[in-house]
């Protein structure tokens, strides 16, 4: 961690009376446990999709041939 984000942390003990060294492993291991858990938080990138797919909408089925093209066909 760099000196700018320890100045950041704050613990407030609540009850009972903890040496200065308990204090200091407790804020090695939550920054630790911290550190870990945001570098696995990071979301993935999605493939860049071009203006027509995201403005396009599904396409339909196939036309069954035996029907034939209707007026289209001789």
């Amino acid at each position: 961690m760099s000196g700018e984000d320890d100045a950041q942390l704050a613990i407030e003990v609540i009850r009972g009376t903890p040496s200065d060294e308990e204090l200091a492993a407790l804020m090695a291991v939550v920054s630790e446990a911290y550190t870990n858990e945001a570098a696995d938080a990071v979301a993935e990138e999605r493939e860049h999709r071009s203006a027509w797919e995201l403005s396009s909408r599904g396409l339909r089925q196939r036309l069954p041939r035996e029907y034939g093209w209707g007026s289209w066909t001789a």
